[in-house]
C-alpha cells in the first residue's frame, strides 16, 4: 500500500480508539464521581507512558521557557476539556456528543483566520457558516432536545480549537511525547486534587477494567494519530477524522441501543459536508 493509504487506515483505527475510549468511560454509567474518574484514567494513562517511554516516540524535556508555556497552557486546555466533553458524554448519545464534535475543522480554520491571521477565502468563510447551521441542527437551539448539555459538548469544541491553536505554535523539535505526558500528569494532578472535593467510592473490578480499556484506547488513538503524521500527507488523511461519527454510530446502537433522529443527522451531513469542502479547499490551495 501506499503511504496515504496507510495514513488513511491509521486515522481510521485513531478515530475507532478514541471513540472507544469515549465508550469505556460512558460505561461507567456514572456510578464513580467524575473528579475521581479521570483522576484515575490520568494515572493509568501516565503509568502507561512512562512504561512505553521511547516506544511511541522521542521524549525529552530540553526545551526553551516560551514552549513550556504554551504545553502548560496546552495542558490546561485539555484538563477543561476533559471536564465538559466527559460531563455532556454521560448525559448525551455517544453520536449526538460525537456530531457535534465533528465541527472541529471548521472551528479550527475560522479561529485561524481570525487569531493567526491565516488566509482563509470567501468559499471556506461561506463553508464555515453552512457548517454552523448544521451545529445548530444538532443541538436545536428553542427545541425540546436542547439541553445545557449541549452547551457543555460546545465548549468542548472550543476548548479543543484552542487547544490546536496552541499545539500550532509549539517548536517543532518539541517532542510530541513531552507534550502528552505533561497532558496526563497535568489532568491527574489536576482532577486528583479536585476529587478531594468529594467523596471516593469503591471501584469494582469491572469498573476498574473500564478505566484500564479507556486509558488504553486514549493511548492507542494518541499513538496511531503520531503515525499518520509519520507516514501519510496530512491533507489527504484529514477527511478520514469524519469515521469517528461512523464509529459512533455502529457502537451507539450496538451498546446503548441509540440513533440519533433525523434532524441530527441531516445536521451531522450538513457539518461533514462543508468541513470536506473546507479541507479540499485548504489541499487545493496547498498545491
Amino acid at each position: 500500500m501506499s503511504p496515504n493509504m496507510i495514513g488513511a487506515l491509521l486515522m481510521i483505527a485513531s478515530m475507532a480508539c478514541f471513540t472507544l475510549n469515549d465508550t469505556f468511560m460512558k460505561l461507567t454509567a456514572g456510578a464513580i464521581p467524575l473528579f475521581q474518574l479521570l483522576f484515575l484514567r490520568g494515572a493509568l494513562t501516565t503509568s502507561l507512558i512512562v512504561a512505553l517511554k521511547g516506544r511511541l516516540g522521542q521524549m525529552h524535556f530540553d526545551i526553551s521557557r516560551r514552549d513550556w508555556v504554551l504545553i502548560g497552557l496546552r495542558a490546561g486546555a485539555e484538563v477543561l476539556t476533559a471536564y465538559f466533553f466527559m460531563t455532556a458524554l454521560f448525559h448525551m448519545p455517544l453520536a449526538n456528543v460525537t456530531a457535534i464534535l465533528q465541527a472541529l475543522p471548521l472551528t479550527i480554520t475560522l479561529a485561524s483566520a481570525l487569531i493567526l491571521r491565516e488566509a482563509v477565502g470567501w468559499q471556506r468563510m461561506a463553508a464555515i457558516a453552512i457548517g454552523f447551521i448544521g451545529v445548530l441542527m444538532i443541538v436545536k437551539p428553542g427545541a425540546d432536545g436542547f439541553t445545557i448539555w449541549s452547551i457543555y459538548a460546545l465548549i468542548a469544541v472550543v476548548l479543543v480549537t484552542t487547544r490546536d491553536l496552541i499545539t500550532r505554535r509549539l517548536s517543532p523539535s518539541v517532542p510530541s511525547m513531552t507534550v502528552t505526558l505533561v497532558t496526563a500528569v497535568g489532568g491527574m494532578v489536576t482532577y486528583g486534587l479536585a476529587s478531594l472535593s468529594t467523596d471516593w467510592v469503591a471501584v469494582t473490578s469491572v469498573q476498574m477494567l473500564l478505566i484500564a480499556g479507556s486509558a488504553i484506547f486514549i493511548l492507542g488513538g494518541y499513538f496511531f494519530s503520531v503515525q499518520v503524521m509519520r507516514v501519510a500527507d496530512v491533507s489527504f488523511t484529514a477527511p478520514f477524522r469524519y469515521t469517528g461519527l461512523v464509529w459512533a454510530l455502529i457502537i451507539g446502537w450496538f451498546v446503548f441501543d441509540h440513533w440519533p433522529g433525523a434532524l441530527t443527522m441531516a445536521g451531522a451531513g450538513v457539518v461533514v459536508a462543508t468541513g470536506l469542502f473546507t479541507l479540499y479547499r485548504e489541499r487545493k490551495l496547498a498545491g
